[in-house]
């Protein structure tokens, strides 16, 4: 991103920098969690008790009534997911997946102010550099010289490609074309997606009250898209 985008700190103010420091601190932060949490849970399950962070955006944001209903469904499909009252789940891995909510959460809120400050995708590069220093102690320390070994730095670079520099470009770029309100939907198919990602590619089934919880999210996930006042795309 630093190559591409070529951003340029210079001439911003030390707000702005603080800005642009807590932004990138935060999406590092919700990555770390976030692949922590993967070790513990499985895929589908993660992402979507994660989701309830840019769903928590949306339905605190807004003061339609309506939404209420969608975040009771929300809350209803995160509890039965997260079996407070059985041992289905990993503890640190809910506690894991919970900060990366709330972290995917304050992400969302920091971009947004973001935005307006930096031009194009120089505010989301420099976040990037700052969020790639947070997994550096722990993963120094796990796993030590064998990180620059060759096969380890090309997995590592192309699981960055394709969880963070594409993604987050293509989103970017679909926020520029889309309403808000149909990127949300399409958003809100990522718990489904990721449940059935984890079901091809590891090997995850999931039951049938985890999938019915999980419906719950994305049904009140959609919920909000779709009844919020629809925003015209940028050009």
């Amino acid at each position: 991103m630093a190559v591409l985008v070529r951003p340029d700190p210079r001439g911003h103010s030390t707000a702005d920098l603080r800005l642009i420091a807590a932004f990138g601190l935060c999406l590092g932060f919700m990555n770390l969690t976030f692949y922590e949490a993967l070790e513990r849970l499985p895929l589908g399950v993660a992402v979507t008790i994660e989701f309830a962070g840019p769903l928590g955006v949306a339905v605190f944001t807004s003061r339609r009534r309506l939404d209420l209903l969608w975040a009771g469904l929300a809350a209803l499909g995160i509890v039965l997911l997260a079996d407070p009252f059985g041992d289905s789940l990993d503890p640190l891995g809910l506690a894991l997946i919970l900060a990366a909510a709330g972290f995917w959460a304050s992400y969302i809120l920091l971009a947004q102010r973001a935005g307006k400050v930096f031009p194009g995708a120089q505010g989301v590069a420099l976040a990037m550099m700052i969020a790639a220093l947070v997994p550096i102690i722990p993963g120094v320390a796990q796993g030590g010289a064998e990180l620059l070994e060759p096969q380890w730095l090309a997995i590592g670079a192309a699981v960055a490609l394709m969880s963070s520099v594409i993604p987050y470009t293509l989103e970017t770029e679909a926020l520029r074309r889309l309403p808000a309100n149909v990127f949300g939907v399409l958003m809100s198919l990522e718990p489904a997606l990721a449940a059935l990602a984890g079901f091809i590619v590891l090997g995850q089934a999931l039951g049938g009250l985890d999938l019915a919880a999980m419906a719950l999210v994305v049904t009140a996930s959609i919920g909000v898209s779709r009844t919020g006042v629809p925003a015209a795309p940028e050009v």
